[in-house]
Formats: C-alpha cells, structure tokens, sequence
C-alpha cells in the first residue's frame, strides 16, 4: 500500500518553543446475647493508657511542629487569589508553585491528620488546567474529592483550606461554596455525565465555554464512567476528559507488570496528537476515502493511526468515542500546557480524552517535610514510640475478628468488598483469606450481582459495602438477590452519621430502603458483642438475604479482646433495663444513648424501660406489644431517616391497634435535611439523638416541659 506523509506543526507555551515534525502514515493505523469465652488479643493493659490517649485512630501522630518549625515559605502561591492571577506566571513560578502548592498542603495533612496525597500527586495538573482554561466561565468538575484540595486553594479557599471538614470547608466541591466548582461531587464517577450535560446545555444555546472533567484510576472501576463516555462519542460535543492515571491497582501482583512509561517519544506524540493539524488531518483523511467509498479502509485508517500513536488500550477509549492523546508527564508543567492549550483551541472535533500519569510520592525523596508526612500517613515512621500506642478499637475491627472466627469454622465464607477505600481492619481477613477476599473497588453494582452469584455457586458471600455506596446498587440488591431470594449478607458499613464526611458518605437512608425488601432480613447491633452475634446469625441463614449495619468508629467496651460471636433468634429484642414510666425502644447503636437518657432521667425519678429492637425486619411483636401493656408512653430511636425502624413500628402499631388506646408513641429519626460535616458529638446534637435530646422528649411526653427545657440548655 502507498505511504503518505504530512508536516505537522504545533506551537506551544513560551518557553516550550516550537516543533515541527513529519508523520508518516502507514496506509492502514495509527494508534443480636450468650455468654461465652473471650480471649485476650493486646497483651498491654488497657489501664495503662489515659482517655485521652484512647482514640480512634490507629496510632498517634507527633505534634506537627516536629515537621513544620517555621512557617512555610509560599510567596509565589501568596500572590495567587484566584486562577487569573496564574495567566501571566513564567514556567519557572508555575514549577515553583506546585512545589509551594505541596508543602502548603502537607502542613496542613500534618496539622489535620488527614492525607492530601491524591491532591499532592495532581500539583502541576491543576495548575496547568487553571492556568489554559478559564474558570468560573470554562467548566472544571471533578470526579474524586481528594484530588480537588490544590484546586480549592487557587480559586479563593486558602485561607479555609485547614477548616476542611471541619465545620468549614465542604469535603467535596461544592457550587453553593465557589462558583468555581460547578457541580458537586464525592462518591466519584459523576463528572463524565454532569460534564456531558452541560456541554449539551451549551451546545443548544449557543454558548462556547469550555467543559473540562478529571476523572482517575478509581472512578474508571465504575461502568457509569464508560456509559457517559460512550454517549459522549455519540453525541460528539466538545469537552475534555482528562484521565488522571496514578498507576493504582486493586491487586499488588498487577502493579509489578508492566506500566505505561512516559518517554520523550510518547511526550512527543502526545503534543502531536493534541495538536489542530494532526486532528484536521485524520478527519480529512476519514472523509475522502468515505467520499471514494472505501468505508472499510477509512475505519482501517483511522484503527491503525490510533494504534500507533497511542499506547496499548488507548482504543478502549477511541472506540468509546473520544479522541486519545497521551501519556502525557503530570509533572511536567511544559508538556500539560502544551496538550492542553492545543485541545482548547480544538473547536467542533468532539469529546478528547487526555491520559497523564502522575505520582503520589512525587517530590518526597528529597523533601524531609514531604517524607515525615507521607511516613505518618502510610504507618512507617520509624518511632517505637507510635507503633506501640494503643488505639481503642472500632466496630470493623470487632466485625473482621468475629467473620475470621466464623470463616475458620466454615470453608464456604468468602468476603467481597466494594466502596472507594478498604479500612485497615479488613486486611487481618484479606491476609488469613488471600483467595477468600475479593476487593472490587467502587463496583458496587458488580459486588451484589458477583456475591449473588457466588452464593448460587454454593458460597457464603459477605458482601461488605458502606452505606452511602450501597446506594448505588440497589437495583442489583432488589433483583438479583431480595427477588430471587438468595442468601446474601450485606455488612453495610459506616451507617448513621460519619462525621468530617458530612452528607456526602452518610449513611442514613440503608434501614429504609433495605427493609422494604420483602425477603430481606434487616438487622442492627447495639455494641460491639451484638454485632459478633449477628455476624454468627447471619453465616448460619441460608435461604434468604440478610444485612446487619454498624457505624463508623470506636466501640461501646473498653477491653481489647476478640470478638467471637452465637446466634441469635431471627426477630427476638430483648429488654435491657426495666421500669413503669417511659419505654425508649433503640435500633441500633441508638441504644447506648437510650441508656444514657435512662440514667438522666433516673436523676428526676422517672423510671425507664429501655429495650434493644435488634431487628427491624422481622419485627418483634412480642416486645412491643409487652411494652405497650405496660407503659404509657414509648419512644423509639434510630440513626437513621424517615421510613425506617420507627415507621415499621407505626405500621404494626396501627394495624394491631395499639395507637387507638393509652400508649403514646413518638419517633426520634435523623431530621429530614442533610446535615452537614462537623464532629460525631456535634452532628447527633443537631440531629437530636443525644441522650439529652431523648431525654427531653420523654420529659415533654411527661408534660414536663420545663424540665425538658432545663435539661437541653
């Protein structure tokens, strides 16, 4: 076959310069309670630790002085107050920016404990987008919240940035908090679809801004990714997809194949591929071997130039419809200026999809205010002293420890984990299981359907999901488990309140819409000890599915022993404390604040029945027809909202009668609004779950309202 060739020339940024180069193409391509034995599991006595000492977390930082002394000299970022001020810096400042941009944002992980890393690798990426693109006009939307911090400090929210979550700044982008951040996101995936959107929107009324999504190696695991992507090649409407690749992997073994490289050539070709002229040239050469009637060599042509040009699996993309371009250095400020000034002056050429590889340690190795921060962030600062901290435990550490005892019993468990990140807790089943143990990242969609059919294979699945992301795959969990009745456990982690997450990973919604399944099994523990038991119950129910949530956090007891579980009856409550006055009837982790009323109003000499639901579905009528014989007043709480445990009563309640006699019953669910990022105490006293907030209610019930009044100021 023939060869033809054509000159193509880009004109980059500044200093860039110029280049000129002569592609040859080759005719066809381009590129629930029982006694029983605990066993000791930390040998270090508990009393030898102070409250204070006894946190969350899994060990304790150094104060953060013993990184950052001094104050961290920023004077290029301290001239930068919103992008524009980007538009007239040299390379050398932008370069000099992104070093500034990471050590601001290390101080501040230090500081707040929370790791920026995801924003700390994509530095010179935002920069590079602020710099060509023009925002608030042109659109930037996100798809993972943690690669957003670099970008909330260049549009106006430096001086915020340390209240980040923190009855402050919002956790993910938000349009009510910066008109720079155009729509909302945090569970991943959205930005394809919300850009595509709105570059719809632009088209129909004859608008030009630019739309600009980044997307990374996580949100790619989610199909509504390549959903939007592929209506995005249909529609063919201008916007940038830009993938940022920093080369995670869910399984190690993967990762120790090979990567994509970033060599001169492929920096090379990704400036040529971007450029106007190579674009033109491909849609010209499409366009006449179509006009001559050789459709079947155009699609030819135009398969090879793909494959050539790019990288293996850049079709995956080009097939979708999107016009590949890369690898291009993420940290190398000069390439991301070039490719992306040559894809805004792109005008009618469709959706480009530009693939940068960046590095999350990037720049640690010789900055020890980078590596200390990084070094307390992963676990490996080389301070006996941290390792050897205890950290009160949490409810996953409890959930893990009574699943492997469960496991060691019965060969059939399995474990199939989905959600954005996998807590530590979960690497002590992953590391007994190695081939037990399926993490699928946020494919929560593929997690319900995969456990269902793993359980039809004759395996105990449990599929863990936090419950903010088994929002995603509920119609999975109504057809292809609840409807066909398949023995599924569901441990819907992270329920209720989460605390610094705010809305964005509350679980609030789980016992409403889970127990309206009708074959679904719905249950909560109260403690740590509950929730051993239901792990027990649920590995023994075999006919239906089941779900048992918990919340995020520390557990109710303060020992450290490992928690082993028994069955418990499927429906059976049970009565925690007794009295004649007030009925708290709790669901959940809600109990414990139940008894914390008990014991304030025993203070004023109301006496208190508080009883443990355990279950939501199947309801206990037993329990609840005892507490309406023998109580005038009954008040149930749950962490959740509207239309769950609490309405299930109310249903029973008016069918069996019980609201036509004495018993007056009142609800305490979550509000219905979101509430927003601040401290766990914080957040249930807003929602009105503390244990002075169930207290009050009983006193109004009472019709004593001053007291309840004096017992909330």
């Amino acid at each position: 076959m023939g060869a033809a060739s054509a000159g193509v020339a880009s004109h980059c940024y500044g200093k860039i310069g110029a280049f000129s180069h002569k592609v040859q193409l080759f005719g066809a391509n381009f590129p629930p309670r029982v006694e029983f034995p605990r066993t000791n599991l930390y040998p270090s006595p508990a009393s030898s630790i102070s409250s204070k000492e006894i946190v969350t977390q899994i060990c304790s930082l150094p104060d953060s002085g013993e990184f950052f002394p001094e104050e961290v000299s920023t004077p290029i970022l301290d001239s930068v107050e919103n992008p524009m001020h980007l538009k007239n810096l040299s390379l050398k400042e932008l370069k000099q920016l992104s070093d500034e941009i990471r050590l601001e944002l290390s101080s501040i992980m230090m500081k707040t404990r929370k790791s920026f890393k995801a924003s700390l690798a994509v530095a010179e990426l935002t920069i590079a987008i602020h710099h060509v693109f023009h925002a608030p006009v042109d659109k930037i939307l996100w798809d993972a919240i943690e690669q957003t911090y670099a970008h909330k400090i260049l549009t106006g929210r430096r001086a915020l940035i340390h209240t980040l979550q923190r009855n402050g700044l919002s956790g993910s982008t938000s349009h009510p908090e910066s008109e720079y951040d155009p729509f909302g996101a945090g569970h991943g995936c959205n930005s394809v679809s919300a850009g595509l959107g709105m570059a719809i929107a632009r088209d129909l009324k004859g608008k030009r801004e630019r739309i600009v999504t980044v997307i990374s190696n996580g949100t790619t695991m989610a199909g509504q990714v390549y959903e939007a992507m592929g209506n995005a090649g249909y529609f063919d409407s201008n916007m940038v997809v830009i993938l940022n690749d920093s080369r995670h992997s869910l399984h190690p073994k993967i990762e120790e194949g090979p990567k994509t490289s970033i060599t001169a050539l492929s920096s090379t070709l990704s400036k040529l591929q971007s450029s106007k002229s190579f674009r033109k040239f491909r849609e010209v050469a499409k366009d006449v071997t179509k006009r001559i009637g050789m459709h079947e060599l155009a699609a030819k042509v135009d398969e090879y130039a793909r494959g050539m040009v790019g990288p293996p699996g850049a079709t995956l993309f080009e097939e979708l419809g999107l016009y590949y371009i890369g690898p291009v250095d993420g940290h190398n400020i000069e390439d991301l200026i070039c490719v992306l000034q040559q894809v805004a002056s792109l005008n009618s050429m469709g959706p480009v999809l530009v693939h940068v590889i960046t590095e999350e340690n990037r720049g640690v190795e010789n900055n020890p205010k980078l590596e200390g921060a990084y070094k307390q962030h992963e676990g490996l600062s080389s301070s006996d002293d941290l390792a050897s901290r205890m950290h009160r435990r949490t409810y996953s550490d409890c959930f893990v420890e009574a699943l492997v005892i469960e496991a060691e019993q019965d060969k059939d468990i399995v474990t199939v984990h989905a959600g954005m990140h996998m807590e530590a807790s979960f690497e002590l089943f992953r590391d007994r299981f190695p081939d037990k143990f399926f993490d699928v990242g946020m494919a929560e969609q593929h997690a319900v359907t995969f456990s269902a059919g793993l359980s039809r294979g004759g395996l105990k699945p449990f599929c863990i999901i936090p419950s903010a992301f088994l929002q995603r795959a509920y119609d999975q969990v109504v057809h292809d488990v609840d409807r066909q009745r398949i023995p599924v456990r569901f441990a819907i982690t992270s329920a209720g309140l989460v605390g610094s997450d705010g809305p964005m990973q509350c679980g609030a919604f789980d016992i409403t819409f889970m127990s309206c399944l009708p074959n679904m099994i719905v249950m909560a523990p109260s403690n740590e000890d509950e929730l051993a038991n239901m792990v027990a119950t649920a590995a023994r129910i075999d006919d239906r599915p089941v779900c048992f949530r918990y919340p995020r956090g520390a557990i109710v007891g303060m020992d450290h022993s490992i928690c082993s579980g028994m069955p418990i009856e499927i429906g059976k409550g049970k009565v925690l404390a007794e009295g004649k006055d007030v009925a708290l009837l709790g669901y959940g982790s809600m109990v414990q604040n139940c008894l914390k009323a008990r014991s304030l109003l025993s203070k004023l000499g109301i006496e208190v029945t508080v009883a443990d639901a355990r279950f939501c579905k199947p309801l206990d009528i037993k329990l609840l027809r005892q507490l309406c014989e023998n109580h005038s007043f009954l008040i149930t709480v749950e962490e959740g909202s509207i239309g769950g445990f609490g309405s299930h009563v109310a249903q029973f309640f008016a069918l069996d009668g019980q609201l036509d006699g004495k018993i007056k019953w009142r609800p305490i669910v979550l509000p219905d609004n979101y509430i927003e990022q601040a401290s766990p105490s914080e957040q249930l006293a807003i929602a009105g779950l503390t244990g002075h907030h169930i207290a009050a209610t009983a006193l109004s019930l009472l019709g004593r309202n001053r007291e309840a009044l004096h017992l909330m100021c």
